[in-house]
């Protein structure tokens, strides 16, 4: 689990195919902060641009460390297969403040920025989420792009999607990979975890019979 609050901003420095066919992955090599791996071990999950993978190699003397993303994550992700800055976040523990929302790590859509321009001291950030998100979308909801915890400020709802307005404030902009973002771009998005939950509940067939015990 995660919390949506970046504590640094990598880089993918390489991507190396595990294989010669579209069902083969990648294996990222990823750049990251000093210190940053001080803590981290083989296996440990760390969230890319709002992805959960896997540590499977690290080389604390180089600030690197390996992932190995499959290719069905990288058809459901954006950002992951070129090199460039990308969003870091270590999994949360059990005794960390949740500075953010619950974050599961799972991509459940790509969201189309549609416009990026700064606001006063702060920036507007509009995205337009596909139309299979939209249910979950609220005012004032909350919202992980690129791995990033965001409240939602207005949504609009057309014949495309749900295009959704966020205020990002220059500390978020100054210390995320977000700031590299631009008309066109295409984010990571995952929808609140709790609205997730409730819109199974209000859904479910209420005629479905249960499992019992023996």
């Amino acid at each position: 689990m995660f919390t949506g609050i970046i504590i640094g901003v990598g880089r993918i420095v390489a991507a190396h195919a595990l294989g010669s066919s579209s069902t083969h992955g990648k294996r990222l090599s990823i750049e990251c902060p000093p210190a940053f791996l001080d803590d981290v071990g083989l296996g440990d999950s760390i969230a890319l641009n709002g992805a959960c993978m896997t540590v499977t190699s690290r080389n604390a003397a180089q600030q690197q460390f390996t992932v190995d993303i499959s290719a069905e994550s990288l058809d459901k992700t954006a950002g992951l297969a070129q090199l460039g800055p990308i969003n870091l976040e270590k999994a949360l523990r059990a005794h960390d403040r949740l500075g953010g929302h619950i974050v599961a790590g799972h991509v459940d859509g790509i969201g189309t920025v549609t416009h990026f321009a700064q606001v006063g001291e702060s920036w507007e950030l509009r995205l337009l989420a596909p139309k299979a998100l939209a249910k979950y979308l609220a005012y004032k909801g909350s919202i992980t792009v690129n791995g990033v915890s965001l409240t939602v400020n207005r949504i609009l709802d057309n014949k495309d999607g749900c295009e959704m307005s966020i205020n990002l404030i220059p500390h978020t902009v100054q210390n995320t990979a977000l700031n590299t973002l631009q008309t066109s771009s295409r984010v990571n998005l995952e929808i609140d975890l709790i609205a997730r939950y409730v819109e199974r509940m209000l859904n479910a067939d209420p005629q479905q019979t249960h499992p019992t015990a023996p």
